[in-house]
């Protein structure tokens, strides 16, 4: 508990791992807030059948939140209507601040009343298409920053 891993892949693709970490922690009863920035929720969904878990049914639990990067980042900038409320957690694409972006992961991974999760875990397969996108490292490491003091504080 209160573990941070970054994994950092050169000459050979270590996303394996993404779909190795997404698996255990479901089957071990965590909550997962997922951040995917490189492939699409059916991807991971095809990838995760294989290995035994069913990330639909892990969502209509509540047990999974998914953020699909890709879509988000389109809906976003091809003018798709935003939730009342509810800001796109992409939109430092136009304004270059990952502030939504935390605020999406910490209010995914807040517990409800009645939920039994064991803990909370974030995951975010690939951090450098936050750069490819225009955010600073300044604001990529805050983001980092912030997400591992949200988790640790509600493992205490």
């Amino acid at each position: 508990q209160g573990q941070f891993t970054l994994l950092r892949d050169t000459r050979t693709d270590g996303s394996f791992l993404v779909h190795h970490f997404l698996s255990f922690y479901l089957r071990a009863g965590c909550k997962v807030c997922f951040v995917a920035l490189l492939q699409s929720f059916s991807h991971y969904s095809i990838v995760a059948q294989k290995l035994g878990v069913n990330l639909a049914a892990a969502k209509e639990r509540g047990q999974l939140v998914f953020l699909e990067g890709l879509k988000s980042c389109l809906d976003l900038l091809f003018g798709a209507e935003e939730q009342p409320g509810q800001p796109s957690p992409l939109q430092f694409l136009s304004t270059s601040e990952l502030r939504a972006l935390f605020d999406f992961v910490r209010v995914s991974l807040t517990p409800a009343d009645g939920d039994s999760w064991k803990g909370p875990v974030l995951l975010v397969d690939d951090l450098s298409v936050l750069l490819s996108l225009g955010a600073a490292p300044v604001a990529v490491l805050d983001f980092i920053h912030y997400c591992r003091m949200s988790v640790c504080c509600q493992l205490k």
